[in-house]
């Protein structure tokens, strides 16, 4: 059973950080984009940022360039989100994400597979 599970959640004043893991488990994810979407109470998902397999490409929402940065292990089939800086309109549910197509993450294409979700709250 192919399972993302997020780590990493919770609460935080405004300003403060967090850091954000991913776990894949089931099968191999090589060749995979592994990534982040997020989504605010009454709002749609929406996209945060994504690292291709091989690093070359990784892209992020406007939203949070300069202040989030994702890395990932290969080796491990994990992924992670450092969140600095974090404002309030950051707070959601964070959802990791891994798809062939690192496009389709910026592009509202298909993900092939989702987490669950981890809610991370900020305090102004």
């Amino acid at each position: 059973q192919v399972q993302l599970v997020e780590s990493g959640g919770g609460l935080v004043q405004a300003g403060g950080s967090l850091r954000l893991s991913c776990a894949a488990s089931g099968r191999t994810f090589s060749g995979y984009a592994m990534g982040w979407f997020r989504q605010a109470p009454g709002k749609e998902r929406e996209f945060v940022a994504v690292l291709s397999w091989s690093g070359y490409t990784t892209r992020y929402a406007d939203s949070v360039k300069g202040r989030f940065t994702i890395s990932r292990d290969n080796a491990k089939d994990t992924v992670s989100l450092q969140m600095n800086s974090l404002k309030p309109e950051d707070t959601a549910v964070y959802y990791c994400a891994a798809d062939r197509g690192v496009a389709n993450f910026w592009l509202n294409g298909g993900i092939d597979y989702w987490g669950k979700g981890t809610l991370v709250t900020v305090s102004s």
